[in-house]
């Protein structure tokens, strides 16, 4: 293996060279999670990574990073074979990463974080001397602004998103790995960051791996794409040789003819729809002591999805916790079936209305449970499993998922699997399963359903909506994912300022209108 030279990794930090995987396996133990995978991102290009939940693509781009060591196969950068046992190997060969999820320090500013961020920051920090240095690099190489002074915390989800793009710049990384990065994004700040990412890299001043789930984006802003199935190489090649339903058979092994949304409409529920929930001037603070839902009102019937659309932190999340029974309103009035609605257990198990809250991982599961356990949380304390209340390991509890585990598919070695070892479309099918199928609710608020989820995974849990509905369960749905909402709503909301502030029709929906209400124009 090969050790970069100060002068070398000089070289790798102002233009990007070329990387190639060589036949990469992965094994934790007897589990292969990657087998003989190659890729070759070229100089100035975007390399999309295509694949199902598990397919590999984190594992793969986690060998890169220097967070796994590859079992076998080569990493070669700028043609030579290199060894990247940490992530200071990927960041000396100008390999950095923008993750799914932000990494930033929410009480610190732009400034603070982007700064801190370097390996060689001083121990004493001249805040003059490094706001000049940042300023020049804003003037000179940012392909886009954030404020500098600010707080994270009082930023959008899209201006996090361009910081942490921007620090990765900043970093002087010249490959980009993007884990999912417009999925917190309006569709009009996705097109705006990709398109100057591809400028970027049509100038030969960036390579990027781009990790996404939206066709769309791949067809035009990438070049080259890789297609990972079940740990293996699926194909690969030139985005303009591949058509959609091609790259789709890739990914799931099978061609997919799947119904449109106004064919699965017709199926609605028949007759009288009744009103289910009404929310009247809804307000609630945040976390941070700042109103986040600022007067909300809407109403939901049986036998409808309304979905939610607003990008990631604009009081959606907040609203959620209010129905969930987690936050108290400040004022307004909830109504469920004409009752007062405070979120009890009590009122939660009357009036069956289940609420799913978005990464159920962490916030609807308990992870070190077994897959069984987490299936009876819904009903642990009620027939028949009330009479083995306190005896959750028992055989009552694993026979009692097993009817669920396979109607709803989750693959697993088995219940008594610990639910943090499944996959993230396995634990979304989990915890479907136990909201969906424990007496049924009437009332069922979900949030992201398939955020991070693959094309399978996404089809499962929007196919189960769907049927929810047809049987006349009242379906809100929040969602950052406007395809989602096009695809399953009877009506959509947007939600921007923690106020609706737009509703529609998918079949009179204008998506630039929609993005545009999104964004936070015309809110007031």
């Amino acid at each position: 293996m090969n050790i970069p030279s100060e002068s070398e990794i000089a070289k790798f930090t102002e233009a990007p060279a070329s990387l190639e995987l060589a036949k990469i396996t992965k094994k934790f133990g007897e589990f292969t999670a990657c087998e003989d995978v190659s890729l070759h991102v070229s100089p100035g290009s975007i390399h999309a990574l295509l694949g199902e939940n598990g397919a590999g693509k984190s594992t793969l781009v986690k060998c890169v990073m220097g967070y796994h060591s590859a079992s076998s196969g080569d990493i070669l950068v700028g043609g030579r074979s290199r060894e990247i046992a940490h992530p200071s190997d990927a960041r000396n060969y100008g390999i950095g990463m923008v993750y799914q999820h932000f990494t930033l320090v929410p009480s610190m500013t732009v400034t603070e974080n982007l700064v801190l961020s370097r390996p060689d920051v001083p121990s004493i920090i001249s805040w003059k001397v490094e706001k000049a240095r940042l300023q020049e690099f804003m003037e000179t190489e940012a392909p886009f602004q954030v404020p500098l002074d600010r707080r994270i915390d009082q930023l959008s989800a899209g201006e996090k998103q361009k910081t942490e793009i921007l620090k990765q710049l900043y970093l002087r990384s010249r490959i980009l790995i993007l884990d999912e990065p417009t999925s917190v994004l309006t569709p009009g700040e996705a097109t705006e960051v990709l398109t100057m990412l591809k400028k970027m890299t049509d100038a030969g001043k960036l390579s990027i791996i781009i990790i996404t789930h939206k066709f769309h984006e791949v067809f035009a802003f990438a070049d080259d794409v890789t297609v990972l199935r079940r740990g293996k190489l699926a194909g690969s090649g030139r985005v303009a040789d591949f058509h959609r339903d091609a790259l789709a058979g890739m990914m799931m092994g099978e061609a997919k003819d799947k119904p449109n949304r106004a064919e699965t409409r017709a199926c609605s529920v028949s007759g009288v729809q009744k009103e289910r929930l009404k929310i009247h001037s809804l307000k609630a603070i945040g976390d941070n002591g700042v109103e986040a839902v600022c007067g909300v009102s809407l109403t939901l019937a049986s036998g409808e999805i309304v979905g939610i659309a607003g990008v990631s932190g604009n009081g959606q999340r907040e609203l959620h916790e209010v129905l969930a029974g987690q936050r108290q309103p400040s004022s307004g009035r909830v109504t469920v079936n004409g009752e007062d609605y405070y979120g009890s257990r009590r009122e939660i198990t009357k009036h069956r209305f289940h609420c799913l809250p978005e990464e159920p991982l962490r916030n609807a599961c308990a992870p070190a449970l077994s897959l069984a356990e987490n299936l009876a949380l819904r009903s642990f304390d009620q027939p028949p499993l009330k009479r083995f209340f306190g005896l959750l390991g028992n055989a009552a509890v694993r026979q009692a998922a097993m009817p669920l585990i396979t109607q709803f598919n989750v693959k697993t070695r088995g219940p008594n699997t610990p639910i943090r070892d499944l996959s993230g479309g396995n634990v979304q099918r989990a915890v479907l399963a136990r909201e969906l199928a424990t007496g049924g609710p009437e009332i069922l608020a979900i949030a992201e359903p398939c955020f991070g989820l693959d094309f399978g995974a996404a089809d499962f849990v929007h196919e189960q909506l769907i049927a929810a509905r047809n049987r006349g369960v009242a379906v809100l749905v929040f969602s950052s994912d406007l395809d989602e909402l096009l695809k399953i709503s009877d009506r959509i909301l947007v939600m921007s300022g923690g106020l609706i502030t737009y509703e529609t029709t998918p079949e009179s929906a204008d998506i630039a209108t929609i993005g545009h209400h999104m964004a936070g124009h015309d809110s007031h």
